[in-house]
């Protein structure tokens, strides 16, 4: 199991502030998400969690232990990332590829084993990419690229998975099955943390929405807590119907809400 600390947390990019004093504990056997509109620091945010983008402020703690102080390969070995927009050059095998998960496990000079071929292969089952195996993967269309990346990080078997946007190009069939086979990981123990755009896929399938609006956590907590008309407002600049379905709202966005400047 893995837990991530996030005490006041700050992260520059290019000299402007994108994430500003975030806090929040995340831990294993959770499903949460990440949301919030275009730019307003997910992506960053994450990306310092991994160790990829260094803070100017505050700190990140990974099982109690500054991320500064804990190697790459360990942060890898503990945190599998799923990162958006990934561009495949290289004609390996889909097989080959899932394979990569495994790096972070094998030391200088080893070879993959019996054990890790067959964390390789339930990986890609998982992904539902099994019949791709042979294929090469810069033939793969955009959804099946999507599914065979998310293998990969299955393959590292860490006890946290963090994926960014993993619902891009999916059709819907697929989304539902990648965000239920997420909270199944969650429900087995791990950590999972999740960028997402569609609100009601985030408010069906995750324990808890993290809200951010111009790299400020401006919400935290279950989705119906999150996901209210006044925050949709407020944070998206839209008119929504928020309709409870259960415990789970479902979100139609319905309009732009025009913002009016202040009298002066």
């Amino acid at each position: 199991m893995v837990t991530i600390t996030l005490d006041a947390v700050d992260v520059a990019l290019g000299g402007r502030g994108v994430v500003k004093g975030a806090s929040a504990r995340l831990d294993p056997g959770q499903m949460i998400g990440i949301i919030g509109p275009n730019g307003a620091g997910k992506s960053t945010l994450v990306r310092a969690m991994l160790g990829l983008t260094p803070l100017a402020g505050g700190a990140i703690l990974i099982d109690g232990q500054p991320i500064e102080r804990i190697a790459r390969r360990d942060i890898a070995a503990k945190l599998a990332y799923l990162p958006q927009g990934q561009t495949l050059h290289w004609p390996l095998s889909v097989e080959r590829l899932v394979a990569l998960g495994r790096l972070p496990h094998l030391g200088p000079l080893s070879r993959i084993t019996a054990r890790d071929m067959a964390i390789v292969e339930q990986a890609m089952l998982r992904a539902d990419v099994l019949e791709l195996r042979r294929r090469s993967a810069i033939e793969l269309s955009g959804g099946e690229r999507a599914r065979v990346m998310l293998a990969r990080a299955l393959a590292v078997g860490a006890p946290g998975l963090v994926a960014d946007e993993p619902l891009a190009s999916l059709d819907p069939g697929h989304q539902i099955d990648v965000m239920e086979m997420l909270a199944r990981e969650a429900a087995h123990g791990a950590l999972v943390i999740a960028v997402l755009h569609d609100l009601t896929m985030a408010a069906r399938h995750c324990d808890r929405l993290l809200l951010i609006d111009k790299g400020r956590l401006v919400a935290d907590g279950a989705p119906a807590h999150v996901l209210t008309p006044e925050r949709l407002d407020a944070v998206y600049g839209i008119r929504a119907l928020v309709q409870a379905t259960g415990s789970t709202p479902v979100i139609v966005p319905l309009e732009r809400i025009e913002k009016r400047e202040p009298a002066s």
